[in-house]
């Protein structure tokens, strides 16, 4: 039954409480009372010595004396004596005596040394004299022995503990070594089978100390704010390798090559400082360390090596190699981060991610494994050293190539490279790419690729997250886990801090709002907060306990340190907060008392352990005076003791307690004497106690001055108490004080939290709770009393209203389940506390909480429209429960077992429930009185863990997954009929796996898709098709261990896993992702994962409920971004089938079979495979719960943020009046539906590009635009008569409704402007008569609105019942109108009475024998027939009269979405891009057949394979020609009389990348990130030449200049995602040449003036030159490190007015605002820096969520002219002089720029802005105009050589603009 969250036990509720059963009242006669006690005579005890404190200095421990300087220099070999300023540096911190005072560090104390004196290299060992033992320690079994590899003696460290055997520089831990060296070189030995831990302390320049560990014990790689653990696998081969374990038998020396400075960039995004200490523990051989800022090639060495661009490793350094051998059959080398990872070179600052927002895992990092190797690294990330089989073949070695490959051989196809095994064994976020190499003579084997064509997924790219993180944690419900006695005030009261397991929260008391501290990986065990609210320290549980010291105002760690104490459990600071103690236990169980100097943490220094002491008393409360920093007070089991703090030790006296000796002592406070005298003779201690005494102690006698007892009250009519005596009855147990200035809050385990006056002469207030109060704390202004108690609640009490605030409430036990509901926004959890809690997901708070004693809830889920959830339990019962009467509806005992998961379908009409006997429930909810409908036994498995994601139901209802019968199988039945459709066994799907797979959890994609997810027990995420089982992709490695939930988002873009005590999210888009995103925070496995209703927030569970912000909301309005891979496999196409089966990337015998037992339904998949280059449609994905076929789905816009301004100031310009007029229009819509009309009797022919209806003459390709529609067009009609057209569009941002407009056909102009629906228009339709205009608003709208064409006034408007997909009327009837949609047909008789139109309706189901698709389009026949089409691939036939279906038969594989109809000829279109003719002349013969109809009569004459789903067409009468559009933005001319298909209009179908001109402007040419290169003819913009490179995005293009060679060379340099730069020949139409002169995506790419020279920019900021004829990169520019190339701009320029030499002055701009310009002349190899400019940017600039780029381009009117756009404080463009070195011009813009052009031949100015606007200004005259006509973002503009033209790009459409008379 539903019950309250505290009891109102006999006091009248208080008004405004806010919290049901929380009594706040004066005194009363049932209240408590203090019993008297006899007071205890005052007795002298001894005295803790005084104190006098010493001024603040720094301290230099003993043993760290500077060494006088000696001025021996350092050799190249690093020969010569200590050098200056060669001493150990002491480490700052507070002396012992004087602990509280804030230490002032000395400006010197923490400098690292000067690094001069450290170059070129130091030999670490040598220079700190480590044979001496005096500036550094060992520890254990280390002793001096001789190699014999080596020849010389080395270290031996050895030991069975690695942390008891070691060697350590410096000796003390308070002292550092200071060394700058970028390069660390360890060369050492591993002991054969044993581990070893390298410990490396590295300071950063903000003074952070971060721990860097490599070893062989670590299995993973763990990151924290503090501590970097790092794998290093060295192993010998086995079947089944696990990158973990002991060293191998036959262990090499290695040089192990750390690039400290590129570690903290990439994996802390923090700036390196210095090396402050090095620890080598066992086990292994050392021979010495070196650092250096040179990159050394260890194998290399000698004169011979002087011409190679590598510096030879020292002489001093090398590793002998005998003669005749390699080095690399003999050492190892591994270079780690490995060189190919390029890093920025300075931190990179992400606005985008909150301090609260941890994010671990590879997301944005290279694989955070080292392997070590036996061929230098340098072009691979991990490959692993493996002692080959007897088997393993032998292969020469491969010498190391000093610059990158250039393959002059045909392609290889991606696809082929990037599936085969050896790419599948690695990690998908850091798959290798290397050359296959092997070392016979050594017996190594090195597992790298043989392809140098390997696709690689940098882990530095994370394109498929926008923002990263994509997840911020919002908010936590939860208080308490290890304890619930941390909770406390800030200083100003204004907000409580308290721990939620392992986060700690921050609540604002007023406001409700949460701040979080996350880091901790186990349950917080104590905290406290200094006075000033400065420092927060923190400890968590588990042994041995971490602690952290955080800045409280930013939330940042400054500190992350070990405790000299097993486990922590009070923390305790002074008020300045210079000292922190803390008393926990030892390894030995024993209390410890640890006080740490904390006065430098926040001026970059250490925590410093003051002292430390043991005690044999208990300890429960230990505190700091207020008073005096060095005293401090505890309270235990029969004791209370004064400790103080003095001469570096801790020292207590014990209070003489007399006959209290033997009390259970629970928590102290002190408080002030009444005159407020801070003196510590006049401060008083007050302890509690477990049998509810109240001591108040004088801390100077250290004697008890008053004893009082909480005893319990009589009971009303009981007999005459007597007076209770100290041993006579049991007082109340307090469990917690608090002391104010004015009173003491007193918190007792009866539940009450009581305020009393200091003299506790009565009770003032009192609060009854609903368990035992564990914490009391009084705010520091005294009016508000904090709480908490056991059961997991934590609130105050307001002591002027008597008002008591509920905080938080929490589940004392891990939470199992979850389940959300939509209209109430409200959140139900199961626990194991057994409870079922009803949350409010928009406060957190709780609204009823459901108890049960006897048996306890496992399972949950909301009814999805009615205010009832369903709960399962132990017992096997389902129950019903009503959240408005709080009470049990109906109960079932169907199951046997406890029922492991409940889910309903969407609809709300069937729910479904397991159990772990393994049954099956099927229930219908069509009414509140729900009854069983099915139980079937032995279906679920029945030893499958209780799970959320036990079973799953489709997003449309019609499916239900579940693993089972066994564990090895998931199931899919209807879920209606519970018939088995599918069943596929995990089991055969790893066969490289020694163990036999099993499914934990299921989960369906959305219903376009047809996605059904499966995690399995071998750490892996196998999507499958719902539909045929097919494996569509493979996501392995996922976790460790088996995930217990999983979640795909409506619009398929992120996965949620619950991954241990993680959560990790996918770009489930992209299909080579880079890895998850991983979070913190749960110190307890999550158990269920889910997104909210409304998509824009997660919810994890587990040890608490955490939400989550979704930084980048999915969209309804994108398709999913997942179904190209299942259009290919769902549809079955022949040539994709092999592509498909590579998908999963296995090496399996079998492919597994959907069963027997029923037909499956053919998938329907959301839109036709475009590629496979990510690109995404910006189609609305429809109602949740239908799955609608791709070009029957409702059309919406991609969305565009206009803002206010650009829709009232842009307009396009009329054709005559403007400076530009608009020319032509390269592309169609191929995202909308019946958007293109041709007429062959009158020639008319049109078709939309945007937001443009494109009229265009067939013959001559001139084309008339007609403007004005303010978001994209979605669907065109035509009237019959061709005088009108029709043109319907979505809803934009600055309009409430979509629009429709009328034109005049022959004269171009719109006649009207209606707005219709508030939804997107999906279909329009004219009548026969063209007296009326038919609309039909899309699935969310369902309306259905009838218009006079006379004055386009509404006639009738209809709300549909269900979502309709098309519509038409019958051409031989104005009076009957049909519609079609899902499970019905729907016709509508038209009645005219005078103006009125009255609508009959007649509705008729779909007949079994159609199938269970839904009707996606329809047509009329001859007379009374209605075809139509369905989503299955059917086309059944109508006879409108009688209103049946009599024939059907099948015509596709995919929906149909098109159908037309002339003569006796039937033309259909298909999502799998079919177009077929069918002869039909015998249908309407068959009709008097009735059902018995056969389909025989219908044969198909014609069929032809377009590039894309067919969404529109148009045929002449005669159904011989016709003009068919598709989803791929091409509009093909059908002749079925010749059977060819020709290209009339064709467009890139993804974003437009480049525009470039070959210089006789004959022709021009674009790149787009689908992978093509178009070549076109400028003056009829017809199609010459197309490259396509496929699953490759082009991103740049250039066209050799005129003066390389004849115009019959011209050449197009491209540059590609993978980073190859492809060279095209115009002329023979081929590649030339393929180079790979960056790792990374190529981002701008352009040729010299004399084209013998190609420059190329990359992602990561890096300029490669090289020679386009013979691929040779021979210069690497580095200075815009860190930052993408957005431009390179070329110009020929004599330098000589700029001071400089050289042919060529260019410039490259990159995205961190900064522009460089150079002289060079390459044919002497010379490029000089002209001058670096940079631009300031503010915080946020972002337009549509992504930064504007930074654009820069020579000025062509003034070569001394720099033109400059970005993001920075003000929008405009910015001209430098080159000459004057400054800015000498700005011009303000209303919007940040995206594209930038300046016109060669005038001075006009182009900019386009993501407003979908475009801007060109004059430079001469100062004026500007705006040009609208884009839909989307102008993310690309162009003047063609002569500036007579302007090309201008958003998204995939391109528009011509003339420039007349300029």
């Amino acid at each position: 039954m539903a019950r309250g969250s505290a009891r109102l036990a006999g006091v009248p509720r208080v008004p405004g409480s806010g919290v049901p059963g929380s009594r706040v009242g004066g005194r009363s006669a049932q209240g408590p009372r203090l019993g008297p006690e006899a007071r205890v005579p005052a007795q002298a005890g001894s005295r803790l010595p005084g104190a006098h404190p010493r001024a603040p200095g720094a301290w230099l421990p003993s043993g760290a004396r500077p060494r006088p300087a000696s001025l021996a220099g350092v050799g190249v070999a690093g020969e010569g004596a200590e050098s200056p300023g060669s001493c150990l540096v002491p480490e700052a911190r507070p002396s012992p005596a004087v602990a509280p005072a804030r230490v002032a560090e000395s400006p010197d104390a923490r400098r690292p040394l000067p690094a001069a004196w450290q170059h070129p290299f130091l030999n670490v060992f040598r220079h700190f004299r480590v044979d001496e033992w005096k500036r550094s320690a060992k520890q254990g079994d280390v002793a001096v022995v001789t190699d014999k590899t080596l020849k010389g003696a080395v270290y031996r460290i050895r030991g069975s503990v690695s942390a008891a055997n070691y060697i350590q520089l410096p000796k003390s831990s308070t002292q550092s070594l200071g060394l700058t060296g970028r390069y660390l070189y360890v060369l050492f030995r591993p002991l054969p089978s044993k581990h070893f831990v390298i410990h490396l302390d590295v300071s950063s320049k903000d003074n952070q100390v971060i721990r860097v560990s490599f070893s062989n014990l670590f299995k993973e790689f763990k990151s924290t704010a503090t501590w970097l653990q790092f794998p290093l696998v060295l192993e010998a081969r086995t079947p089944q390798r696990d990158l973990v374990g002991l060293a191998p038998s036959g262990a090499r020396w290695t040089c192990l090559q750390l690039d400290l400075q590129d570690v903290l960039l990439v994996y802390l995004n923090r700036c390196y400082g210095h090396l402050k200490s090095i620890r080598l523990c066992a086990s292994l051989l050392v021979r010495n360390l070196y650092t250096s800022d040179l990159c050394f090639e260890p194998a290399i060495s000698g004169a011979q090596w002087a011409k190679l661009p590598v510096t030879p490793m020292p002489r001093e350094m090398a590793f002998p190699v005998p003669k005749g051998e390699s080095w690399h059959d003999r050492y190892i080398h591994v270079r780690f981060p490995s060189e190919s990872l390029k890093v920025p070179s300075k931190p990179i600052e992400k606005s985008c991610s909150p301090p609260e927002a941890v994010l671990l895992g590879p997301g944005p990092q290279p694989l955070p494994c080292l392997v070590a190797s036996s061929k230098p690294v340098r072009f691979s990330v991990s490959p692993v050293v493996q002692t080959p089989s007897p088997t393993a073949s032998g292969r020469a070695p491969l010498a190391p190539r000093p610059f990158p490959e250039v393959s002059l051989s045909q392609e290889r196809s991606d696809a082929s490279n990037a599936d085969g095994p050896g790419f599948h064994s690695l990690e998908p976020w850091a798959q290798v790419e290397a050359s296959d190499v092997h070392t016979a003579a050594a017996g190594t084997h090195v597992l790298t690729h043989e392809s140098a064509e390997v696709p690689v997924a940098r882990t530095g790219s994370c394109e498929g997250f926008l923002p990263d993180p994509v997840l911020r944690l919002k908010g936590v419900i939860g208080f308490g886990g290890h304890g619930t006695r941390q909770a406390l005030w800030t200083p100003d009261g204004a907000a409580v801090v308290y721990p939620c397991h392992a986060v700690i929260v921050v609540l604002l008391v007023d406001t409700g709002e949460q701040r979080f501290f996350l880091g901790h990986t186990d349950k917080v065990s104590a905290l406290a907060l200094d006075g000033s609210s400065s420092l927060l320290a923190s400890a968590q549980a588990r042994a041995p306990s971490v602690m952290r010291l955080w800045d409280f105002q930013t939330g940042r760690c400054l500190c992350l340190f070990r405790s000299p104490m097993h486990v922590v459990c009070s923390l305790s600071f002074s008020d300045s907060g210079a000292l922190l103690c803390g008393v926990g236990k030892d390894h030995h169980g024993r209390t410890m008392v640890v006080a740490w100097g904390t006065g430098q943490v926040g001026l970059g220094g250490e925590v410093v352990v003051l002292a430390k002491a043991h005690t044999d008393f208990d300890v429960q409360a230990f505190r700091v005076t207020f008073f005096d920093e060095t005293r401090m007070a505890s309270c235990g089991q029969g004791s209370v003791r004064l400790w103080r703090l003095r001469g570096g030790a801790l020292r207590s006296c014990p209070v003489d307690l007399g006959e209290h000796h033997a009390l259970q002592f629970t928590d102290l406070a002190f408080k002030q004497a009444r005159d407020g005298c801070p003196e510590p003779s006049a401060a008083m201690l007050l302890v509690c106690s477990r049998s509810g005494h109240i001591l108040e102690i004088d801390c100077q006698r250290m004697v008890v001055r008053h004893a009082r007892r909480l005893l319990p009250t009589r009971t009303p009519g009981g007999p005459h108490p007597q007076k209770q005596t100290f041993s006579s009855g049991p007082g109340i147990a307090i469990s917690s004080l608090s002391v104010s200035p004015a009173m003491c809050a007193v918190g007792s385990e009866d539940g009450f939290l009581r305020l009393w006056p200091l003299d506790f002469s009565s009770v003032l207030l009192e609060a009854e709770h609903e368990g035992p109060v564990s914490s009391v704390c009084v705010s520091p202004d005294g009016l508000r009393v904090l709480s908490a108690t056991s059961s997991g609640h934590l609130g105050f009490l307001d002591t002027l209203s008597r008002v008591y605030h509920m905080l938080a409430r929490s589940h004392t036990a891990p939470v199992l389940a979850l389940a959300m509901e939509q209209r109430r926004g409200q959140l139900a959890t199961v626990s194991q506390d057994r409870t079922v809690r009803i949350w409010d997901l928009a406060t957190l708070q709780q609204l009823y909480d459901f108890t049960s004693s006897e048996e306890a809830p496992c399972a949950v889920t909301f009814h999805p429209t009615r205010p009832t959830f369903f709960c399962g339990f132990s017992s096997g019962a389902v129950r019903s429960f009503s959240l408005e009467a709080a009470e049990v509806l109906v109960e079932h005992t169907c199951h046997r077992g406890a029922v492991t998961s409940l889910t309903a379908t969407p609809d709300g009409r069937l729910l479904f429930s397991s159990c772990s006997q393994g049954s099956l429930a099927q229930y219908s909810c069509a009414d509140p009185q729900w009854h069983v409908l099915r139980v079937a036994a032995d279906m679920v498995c029945p030893d499958a863990p209780a799970s959320p994601s036990a079973l799953a139901v489709s997003r449309d209802g019609r499916l239900l997954a579940f693993v089972g019968p066994s564990r090895c199988t998931v199931t899919v039945m209807g879920s209606a009929s519970l018939d088995e459709l599918l069943r596929v066994d995990i089991g055969t799907l790893d066969l490289a796996s020694s163990r036999l797979d099993s499914a934990m959890a299921v989960c369906f994609g959305p219903a376009a898709l047809g996605h059904l997810l499966v995690s399995t027990s071998s750490n892996r995420v196998v999507v499958l098709d719902a539909v045929s089982g097919r494996i569509i992709r493979e996501l392995p490695g996922v976790h460790p261990e088996p995930c217990p939930s999983l979640t795909l988002s409506e619009d398929a873009r992120f996965l949620l896993i619950a991954a241990g005590r993680t959560i990790k999210v996918w770009d489930y888009a992209t299909q080579a992702s880079p890895g998850p995103q991983v979070y913190i925070g749960h110190s307890e496995p999550v158990q269920a994962v889910a997104f909210s209703p409304d998509q824009q927030q997660v919810l994890s569970a587990g040890d608490a409920v955490f939400l989550w912000d979704v930084l980048a909301a999915t969209e309804s309005d994108q398709s999913f971004p997942g179904a190209p891979p299942a259009c290919k496999t769902g549809l079955g196409a022949g040539p994709l089938e092999d592509a498909a089966s590579r998908a999963s990337e296995l090496p399996r015998q079998q492919v597994p079979k959907p069963s027997q037992a029923s037909p499956p339904r053919l998938g329907v998949c959301a839109r036709p495979p475009e590629g496979g280059d990510g690109a995404r449609d910006t189609r609305n994905s429809g109602a949740p719960r239908t799955t609608y076929l791709a070009s029957c789905k409702a059309f919406t816009p991609a969305r565009v943020s206009c803002s206010p301004h650009s829709a009232k100031g842009t307009c396009l310009p009329p054709a005559s009046g403007g400076w530009l007029r608009l020319k032509a229009v390269v592309g169609y819509s191929g995202n909308g539906r019946a958007n293109m009309v041709w007429r062959p009797d009158t020639g008319f022919f049109a078709y939309t590009c945007g937001r443009l209806v494109v009229v265009e003459d067939l013959h001559s390709g001139a084309q008339q635009h007609w403007s004005g529609h303010s978001a994209e067009i979605s669907t065109l009609a035509l009237s019959h008569s061709a005088q009108v057209l029709a043109s319907a569009s979505g809803r934009s941002s600055t309009t409430a409704h979509c629009q429709i407009r009328v034109w005049d056909v022959s004269g171009g102009l719109c006649q009207h402007l209606i707005f219709p629906h508030s939804t997107t228009v999906l279909a329009l339709a004219f009548s026969p008569d063209d007296r009326l205009l038919v609309t039909l608003g899309d699935h969310d709208g369902r309306t259905l609105a009838l218009w006079g064409t006379a004055t386009y006034d509404l006639v009738s408007s209809t709300r549909l019942p269900e979502p309709v997909h098309g519509v038409a009327f019958n051409p031989w009837d104005a009076g009957e109108l049909t519609c079609v949609g899902q499970g019905t047909v729907t016709f509508w008789l038209l009645q005219l009475r005078g103006a009125d139109i009255s609508l009959q309706v007649r509705r008729e189901p779909v007949p079994e024998a159609v199938g269970a698709g839904e009707l996606t389009s329809l047509c009329y026949g001859a007379p009374p027939l209605l075809y139509c089409g369905t989503s299955s691939g059917q086309v059944c036939v109508w006879d409108t009269r009688a209103g049946r279906c009599f024939l059907s038969w099948e015509a596709d594989d995919g929906g149909i979405g098109l159908l037309l109809f002339s003569g006796s000829r039937l033309v259909s279109g298909s999502s799998t891009g079919r177009l077929c003719l069918w002869a039909v002349g015998a249908v309407s013969e068959l009709r008097c057949k009735g059902s018995g109809a056969r389909s025989s009569s219908v044969f198909m004459e014609h069929e032809l394979v377009l590039d894309g789903a067919v969404v529109s067409a148009s045929f002449d009468d005669s159904v011989d020609m016709g003009v068919v559009g598709t989803t791929a933005g091409t509009l093909w001319f059908v002749s079925w009389a010749e059977g060819t298909s020709t290209r009339l209009i064709s467009g890139h179908r993804s974003k437009v990348n480049e525009v470039v001109f070959s210089p006789g402007e004959s022709h021009c040419a674009t790149c787009s990130e689908d992978g093509s290169v178009r070549v076109w003819a400028l003056a009829s913009m017809e199609l010459v030449i197309q490259f396509q490179v496929l699953n490759q995005s082009c991103l740049c293009l250039a066209w050799s200049p005129p003066c390389c060679g004849r115009p019959e060379q011209q050449r197009l340099a491209a540059g590609y995602g993978d980073g190859s730069l492809r060279i095209f020949s115009i002329s023979r139409t081929a590649m030339e040449l393929k180079m790979h002169p960056h790792p990374v995506a190529l981002t701008s790419v352009a040729f010299s003036t004399d084209g013998q020279t190609v420059l190329s920019g990359d992602k990561d900021g890096l300029v490669a030159v090289s020679h386009p004829r013979t691929g040779t990169t021979f210069r690497v520019l580095s200075d815009h490190q860190g930052a993408p190339i957005s431009t390179i701009c070329v110009t020929c320029k004599e330098c000589e007015d700029l001071g400089v030499e050289g042919t060529d002055l260019w410039l490259a701009a990159s995205g961190d605002q900064r522009v460089s310009v150079w002289a060079s002349d390459w044919l002497r190899n010379r490029c000089e820096l002209v001058d670096w400019l940079s631009f300031p940017m503010p915080a946020t600039t972002e337009t549509q969520g992504h930064l504007p780029p930074s654009l820069a381009a020579f000025c062509p009117w003034d070569g001394a002219l720099l033109m400059y756009v970005g993001p920075g404080v003000y929008k405009e463009v910015i001209i430098y002089n080159l000459c004057q070195k400054q800015v000498v011009e700005k011009i303000p813009l209303p919007f940040f720029a995206m594209s930038l052009s300046l016109s060669p031949g005038t001075h006009l100015l182009a900019v386009g802005f993501a407003e979908c606007m475009l801007r060109l200004v004059d430079c001469a005259m100062g004026t500007a105009q705006d040009f609208a006509g884009h839909d989307n973002a102008v993310h690309l503009c162009r003047f063609t050589p002569s500036a007579r033209l302007l090309f201008t790009a958003a998204r995939n459409e391109i528009l011509v603009w003339e420039v007349p008379g300029r």
